[in-house]
């Protein structure tokens, strides 16, 4: 199947996905105005979406393999439109948050049935740059999701927005169902439940996911509570910038996230070839963006727009962690892997978008500045993220010492 008649479709279900994700962070101040939330209730909303996309993820796992990405994900797009639909109309915190989980749901298989489909279509070798590809799409997304969007909400009001987005996701249903082929010998699986979940235990128990899975926990997890609600609030809060100014910030981080994914596409199957493995360029990307994290919460550097850049193009290079997870797993289970791992990244996301909400409000009953309260939230992040990187440095020494 040629590689833009599968990737296209795919990306751009995936661009709207990450739009779905990171809008948020643009509209949360809107929202907590018109319908006076505290900073626990915008996490909450937020995560209602992060939520939904994590409990979805075993079984997805199991449909993608027995049903095939192509049936899957155009019938769950359908539901993100729904969702979409009925948050332009809901009226209160209850019918936002339902609605938003009901967007997550439906776009929980964007990137996952991506993989799966490219993991059928081409060889091992390719996974690392399509998974790049793929995060290109995310980032323009996400781009979209910032200064853009800061621009039309000042056309057009966020209910009117996503209506729109609802037409969208309805267009990007139909194109991937009727665009995008089943490869015949993937097309039924007659894999039964009992042994889909046999393999799904197979995962867990495999020291080869537990050398990745807490870097998606709280790395790509974490980065994106933050891309998604809370650098805005740091920006404004601890940076003192307008909410324009701040959604700047995030575009210029956004913008500079897609030089990662394209020089992932373009060049990591070649450096590959001379020596330079994925999991090391995970490795060094991971690293640098816990250093740009410390820079940004410490304060120490006055040139936030620079610092901020950074931390999104060194983070970019987590998404390398699904490949490399799926590649220690026959592909029987791409789909299953990929969908476990993404389990743990919402997981940590949904826990970092509320539960930094949730410290901040109490920090904030304790007489602490909505400013400091964001430094100390910040911080406990960045710590989760050092013992988690530290896990995956150690592993990757054992394994290298372990006789072959």
């Amino acid at each position: 199947m040629p590689l833009t008649r599968l990737l296209l479709p795919f990306a751009a279900a995936y661009f709207l996905s990450y739009f779905f994700r990171s809008a948020n962070a643009v509209i949360g101040p809107e929202l907590a105005r018109e319908l006076d939330l505290s900073a626990g209730d915008l996490g909450l909303l937020t995560s209602t979406y992060l939520l939904a996309f994590c409990l979805a993820q075993l079984p997805l796992g199991m449909l993608l393999d027995r049903f095939g990405a192509r049936r899957v994900e155009s019938a769950l797009l359908l539901v993100a439109a729904a969702g979409a639909a009925a948050f332009a109309l809901a009226d209160g915190l209850p019918g936002l948050a339902a609605a938003r989980a009901v967007i997550g749901l439906g776009v929980s298989a964007c990137l996952m049935a991506a993989f799966k489909a490219f993991s059928q279509w081409y060889p091992p070798d390719r996974q690392a740059s399509l998974t790049g590809w793929m995060m290109t799409a995310g980032g323009l997304g996400a781009l979209a999701a910032t200064a853009p969007l800061e621009a039309l909400l000042a056309l057009a009001g966020w209910r009117q927005i996503f209506a729109l987005l609802a037409a969208a996701t309805v267009t990007a249903a139909a194109w991937l169902f009727f665009g995008v082929a089943d490869k015949p010998a993937a097309a039924h699986a007659t894999e039964g439940l009992a042994a889909q979940w046999r393999g799904v235990r197979q995962i867990f128990a495999s020291r080869h996911f537990w050398r990745f899975a807490p870097l998606g926990l709280t790395m790509t997890g974490g980065f994106m509570a933050v891309q998604g609600l809370w650098s805005i609030a740091w920006l404004m809060q601890v940076n003192g910038y307008s909410r324009a100014e701040a959604a700047d910030h995030l575009a210029a981080m956004s913008f500079a996230m897609l030089f990662t994914y394209v020089g992932i596409g373009l060049l990591s199957t070649r450096l590959a070839r001379r020596g330079i493995p994925p999991v090391r360029l995970l490795a060094g990307g991971v690293g640098l963006s816990i250093a740009m994290l410390a820079l940004i919460t410490s304060e120490a550097l006055p040139w936030t727009r620079a610092l901020w850049v950074a931390y999104g193009v060194c983070a970019g290079f987590g998404t390398l962690g699904y490949s490399q997870t799926a590649a220690g797993f026959p592909l029987a289970l791409a789909g299953r892997a990929t969908t476990t791992y993404n389990l743990l990244v919402f997981a940590g996301a949904f826990c970092a978008q509320w539960g930094m909400g949730l410290l901040i409000d109490l920090l904030g009953g304790l007489g602490r500045s909505p400013a400091d309260a964001l430094r100390t939230v910040f911080g406990v992040l960045l710590a989760l993220q050092v013992a988690a990187y530290a896990v995956f440095v150690l592993a990757g020494r054992r394994l290298a010492a372990t006789p072959r």
